[in-house]
């Protein structure tokens, strides 16, 4: 039964995104949504990615330079591996696992409440495609604000590493910058944008869907939020994954 769900919903979800991508009917009213929601969900966002991602690069500094680094090992490879960490990992993939939860959550139960509440009925009702005039605005916008987001949570954390180490004096702000720019490669800064794209896609498209067509009442949208944040975060796993090895190998 469990995978017999699993695959009526992936056939539900396919079938769902035709619906979506077609040219709206009214593109002043999409284009207002689209700005709305990259204020909403991409500026809203701001504030999280920045403390999570300063205290990151904070915390980083000082574990490796007390606990991982031997005598033997030069000061710069805390920047060094500070930047990999940041640019190859977590400010696109863990980042997005926690923007899965805050973002996810809400279109899930934004739309939940829109569905048992008849009002995406009532669209339907008057000729729109309810599909596409609420979720292609939340899918775009996301697109468009991900990078920055990215970009954003990369500098919070080289912030972060700055101020631990003017605070602690663990390792001088020369080394840390040395290290920061030691054998940069620009294409592990394109990669993990690119990561991030294909995750923006994912934390708003599943929970659009699971949002779109719950069915009952206040309990079931509970319920596909939480089914919402967690098939996400499983599909930002997978996919990381996949593009790890196929743009870094």
């Amino acid at each position: 039964m469990p995978i017999k769900g699993s695959l009526e919903s992936i056939g539900k979800y396919a079938s769902l995104m035709p619906r979506i991508f077609t040219l709206p009917d009214r593109p002043r009213m999409f284009f207002r949504e689209y700005i709305n929601h990259i204020y909403r969900l991409g500026l809203g966002s701001l504030p999280i990615v920045f403390i999570v991602s300063f205290f990151f690069g904070a915390v980083v500094v000082a574990q490796l330079k007390y606990n991982i680094l031997e005598s033997w090992m030069p000061g710069f490879s805390v920047g060094y591996a500070v930047r990999e960490m940041m640019l190859l990992e977590f400010s696109s993939t863990v980042m997005c696992l926690i923007l899965s939860g805050k973002i996810g959550s809400n279109i899930a139960s934004e739309l939940g409440s829109m569905r048992i509440t008849q009002q995406i009925d009532a669209l339907e009702a008057m000729g729109v495609n309810s599909a596409n005039y609420l979720i292609l605005p939340r899918i775009t916008s996301m697109i468009t604000i991900m990078p920055a987001l990215v970009t954003m949570s990369i500098l919070a954390s080289f912030i972060g590493a700055y101020v631990v180490c003017g605070m602690t004096n663990i390792l001088s702000f020369d080394t840390l910058t040395y290290g920061l720019r030691f054998h940069f490669h620009i294409w592990h800064l394109w990669a993990s944008l690119i990561k991030s794209e294909v995750f923006a896609f994912i934390i708003t498209s599943v929970p659009a869907y699971f949002g779109y067509t719950v069915r009952g009442g206040s309990q079931e949208v509970g319920r596909a939020s939480t089914d919402a944040v967690v098939t996400s975060s499983v599909l930002i796993l997978i996919a990381d994954l996949a593009l790890t090895q196929l743009m870094m190998s």
